[in-house]
C-alpha cells in the first residue's frame, strides 16, 4: 500500500522563500504523475504546478517564475520551490501523486501544510 507525506510549510514574510517537500513511500510500480495544489479559505482548490513522469510542467499564471516544482531521482518525490512569496499566496498547499499500485492506479493526496506571508 501506497502513502503520501509532506512538510515545508510554515509563516514567512512577502518576498521570503519556503521549499515544500512531498514523498511517496510504498510498494509503486511507476509514478505518472504529481502535482501541488492549494486552497485558501473561502475558494475553490486550484492548481499550483505540476510535473510528469518525463518532467513536462506546467503552472498556474499567479505563480510563473516565482516557483518552481521538481521531481526526484526516484520520481518518488516532488518539491515546490517557492520564491518571491506574496501575500495572495497564502493557503494550504496539497500534494497529489498519481501513480501504479499493487492494485492498480491510484491517486493519493498529502494531508496539506500550512503556507502564511505576513503583510
Amino acid at each position: 500500500q501506497a502513502q503520501v507525506a509532506e512538510s515545508g510549510g510554515g509563516l514567512v514574510q512577502p518576498g521570503g522563500s519556503l521549499r515544500l517537500s512531498c514523498a511517496a513511500s510504498g510498494i509503486i510500480f511507476r509514478v505518472n504523475a504529481m502535482g501541488w495544489y492549494r486552497q485558501a479559505p473561502g475558494k475553490q482548490r486550484e492548481l499550483v504546478a505540476h510535473i510528469t513522469r518525463d518532467n513536462v510542467t506546467n503552472y498556474a499564471d499567479s505563480v510563473m517564475g516565482r516557483f518552481t516544482i521538481s521531481r526526484a531521482d526516484g520520481q518518488n518525490a516532488v518539491y515546490l520551490q517557492m520564491n518571491s512569496l506574496k501575500p495572495e499566496d497564502t493557503a494550504v498547499y496539497y500534494c497529489n501523486t498519481q501513480l501504479v499500485t499493487l492494485s492498480g492506479r491510484r491517486d493519493l493526496w498529502g494531508q496539506g501544510t500550512q503556507v502564511t506571508v505576513s503583510s
